[in-house]
């Protein structure tokens, strides 16, 4: 879990109280309410146990080494290798069985245009979809890659997952944001996996 914890908010639109994650947090839980999140070229998993009706979701940047051991700065979540593995154990933790678990999965988008050489979204839509065929877990519903960013909202007491895609302005914060968090995580110790160039002006 990343030092901040993520943050419950009411939400508006579908008037029930909601739980908003952020790159590198995830939550579980059952009951009414929601799990939220804004994507770009992250993407989140939506995992649901459909008889305890426990649902959870992650949200990560980057796909990580497959059976590396986590250097201190990864253990937060923001790798995606680490990432469904702390989602499955808080799963498990809450009462899910790891063998009922089916998926959702969403993000991969190209938003930051220039960086053909680094396509993150397609890095991490490769992973996941890895990842869950490797653990056996069925994907029910996946909607990945392209170039507009997502808003969605998990509820685990149905699975359902309402989603919207958002229009991506040049420029715009959620533009800002990602560039200057893979420029964060390419300086951080054995963030060897990405290299950031800027794209000619």
């Amino acid at each position: 879990m990343t030092a901040a914890q993520p943050q419950r908010y009411f939400d508006r639109d579908f008037q029930i109280e909601s739980v908003r994650i952020l790159p590198g947090q995830y939550h579980a839980g059952r009951g009414p309410g929601s799990i939220s999140t804004v994507l770009g070229s992250c993407v989140s998993t939506c995992l649901w146990d459909p008889v305890e009706r426990i649902g959870g979701m992650n949200h990560f940047m980057l796909p990580g080494q497959p059976g590396a051991a986590p250097a201190p700065w990864e253990v937060s979540g923001r790798l995606g290798v680490y990432a469904m593995e702390v989602l499955i154990n808080e799963m498990i933790h809450v009462g899910a069985d790891r063998r009922r678990l089916v998926a959702k999965v969403f993000g991969g988008a190209r938003v930051l245009q220039g960086f053909e050489t680094l396509d993150v979204g397609a890095m991490n839509s490769r992973f996941v979809l890895e990842f869950l065929r490797e653990e056996n877990i069925r994907v029910l519903a996946q909607d990945l890659l392209g170039v507009a960013p997502r808003k969605i909202h998990f509820f685990p007491d149905t699975g359902t997952v309402k989603m919207r895609r958002l229009h991506l302005q040049s420029g715009d914060a959620l533009q800002r944001e990602e560039r200057a968090y893979l420029a964060r995580l390419s300086r951080e110790p054995r963030a060897g996996e990405i290299e950031l160039f800027e794209p000619p002006a």
